[in-house]
């Protein structure tokens, strides 16, 4: 029996098409997450990954991936082998840094600073629905000028490009009327921001007093 033989086998037993398994693996190996509450096409992917969940972990074990489903929060999060992933049990896999999404210091920079704030808001349990954290442009700016010693890019729309590049993996959440020149605008910091940068990464990544070379354990759009 070959494994094309045994997926079909299982998704028939789930009422489940292929062509619809194929379209979440695509979305998580292109985005690195599932988040229901990103829009109604995620919604619906996740609905349909919860179908066959045992089927996605036993497919991307194989491949040397780990799926990690939070169900509290609703999302599915893909690391790549080796990702040291703060709650989750040590992969024993070596890890494989060319899959690992190649992201620009300032994504670091920023993400850094939003797993930062988002610990900070935590503590306090200032935490909305689905485990978000709300702050403002500014909060951002000024943690990662105090914090991180490291100014935001010059430019509006090279701030907005960063915003949309830490949303593209599914780290922060905002409305499309979002403007940084509106002070009382609020960005939400997602819980997968936790799996992103870990405890050992946000410390160094604060004593490296502005050089910041830290890895973060972002998948999707591999090179």
């Amino acid at each position: 029996m070959t494994l094309h033989s045994t997926t079909a086998e299982q998704l028939a037993l789930a009422n489940f098409k292929q062509e619809r398994l194929r379209e979440i693996i695509t979305r998580l190996m292109a985005y690195g997450a599932i988040v229901r509450d990103e829009d109604r096409v995620e919604q619906l992917l996740y609905d349909d990954a919860r179908r066959i969940e045992g089927l996605l972990e036993d497919y991307f074990d194989i491949a040397g991936f780990r799926l990690h489903h939070d169900s509290t929060n609703q999302y599915y999060r893909l690391y790549v082998a080796g990702a040291v992933v703060d709650g989750l049990p040590e992969d024993t896999v070596e890890p494989a840094p060319s899959l690992r999404a190649r992201v620009s210091p300032d994504f670091v920079a920023m993400a850094l600073a939003l797993r930062f704030l988002y610990q900070n808001k935590l503590n306090t349990g200032d935490i909305q629905a689905q485990g978000e954290v709300l702050v403002s442009f500014e909060e951002i700016a000024a943690t990662m000028q105090t914090q991180l010693k490291r100014a935001l890019p010059n430019g509006m729309g090279d701030k907005m490009a960063l915003l949309a590049e830490l949303k593209r993996h599914r780290l922060l959440s905002y409305t499309a009327e979002f403007s940084i020149a509106d002070e009382d605008a609020l960005l939400a910091i997602r819980p997968t921001i936790l799996g992103i940068v870990s405890n050992d990464a946000l410390s160094a990544g604060l004593e490296a007093d502005g050089v910041v070379e830290q890895e973060v354990t972002a998948e999707g759009d591999q090179e």
